[in-house]
């Protein structure tokens, strides 16, 4: 009897992540590919979602830190989105209105509350309080940031692609996010044995590896077969977003295992919230951006 419900409990949780799958699946490829503005919207949204979460496990791990004082919870956060504004380039017009310069006063606004905000709760004698401010700065509004960064770069004709290049871009590093995954989840199974790092127990050297090879493999073999893309550069981009990726993962898993929960959210019913849906994603953005800003 015990183990009929077992089984019906392990079937009933293949269907809800299944099903969670899908829609998350149709909802980023709705907000990816319908126009600029949906790309827009949508990482808006992974911005906020990931903030709060984020802000939620701080929390739980920084001895003082309270999510109730809006002036320094909600400057940080604004600043962020600010960024991610002002680094859309000329592509975002309303009227006569670019989103850029709104950014940049929302920047100079919050920045200005956030500095205030130190100074009026005496945040100066709490280093880890700003420090983790400053980390989830970096690490979710700066990569959301340039993430819209590389969507707006435009068509650069005969580079690499030969195509929409800041489309390509962000698709090139979801996707290695997604086949590494998937491919080193495979692996790890399969032949795993040697643990990668006592953060995150449950992967492996083998999976991690193997993930990164086939991941390379089969990008570079699509996006050449199909789209007659570089070889050398597909290889290079996506190994960059594949190992940086990695890092993200752990970071992620770090900060839940201090903060003592499974899960950074339940915005997903069996996947977890929005930092343990992107967290990889959120670091590879920015040692791509930073690949092709300093060699392309």
């Amino acid at each position: 009897m015990r183990l009929i419900y077992i089984m019906a409990l392990h079937v009933q949780t293949f269907k809800t992540r299944t099903l969670t799958s899908v829609v998350f699946v149709i909802i980023m490829l709705g907000g990816l590919l319908i126009n600029p503005w949906s790309f827009l919207l949508l990482f808006c949204i992974v911005h906020f979602g990931c903030w709060f979460e984020y802000q939620k496990i701080i929390a739980r791990i920084v001895p003082g830190y309270k999510i109730t004082r809006p002036m320094y919870n909600y400057a940080i956060i604004f600043l962020g989105f600010g960024f991610m504004l002002w680094m859309t380039n000329d592509a975002f017009i309303i009227g006569a209105i670019k989103l850029k310069e709104v950014g940049f006063f929302l920047m100079l606004i919050n920045l200005s509350a956030f500095i205030f905000s130190i100074v009026f709760y005496k945040m100066y004698r709490n280093t880890k309080i700003i420090s983790a401010l400053i980390i989830g700065f970096v690490y979710i509004s700066i990569s959301c940031g340039l993430m819209l960064n590389l969507r707006t770069t435009g068509i650069i004709s005969g580079s690499i692609f030969s195509l929409d290049f800041g489309l390509i871009l962000p698709l090139l590093i979801i996707a290695s996010m997604w086949v590494n995954d998937t491919m080193a989840y495979i692996v790890g199974s399969l032949v795993g044995k040697t643990p990668l790092s006592s953060i995150s127990p449950k992967k492996t050297w083998e999976g991690t590896i193997g993930g990164i090879v086939l991941a390379v493999t089969v990008i570079t073999i699509f996006g050449n077969t199909f789209f007659k893309a570089d070889i050398l550069q597909l290889i290079l981009i996506t190994t960059v977003a594949c190992i940086s990726g990695i890092f993200g993962d752990l970071f992620e898993s770090k900060l839940k295992r201090l903060a003592n929960i499974k899960d950074s959210g339940n915005i997903m019913p069996g996947h977890g919230g929005f930092l343990d849906r992107f967290d990889s994603m959120l670091m590879a953005t920015i040692f791509v951006w930073l690949y092709m800003t300093l060699f392309l």
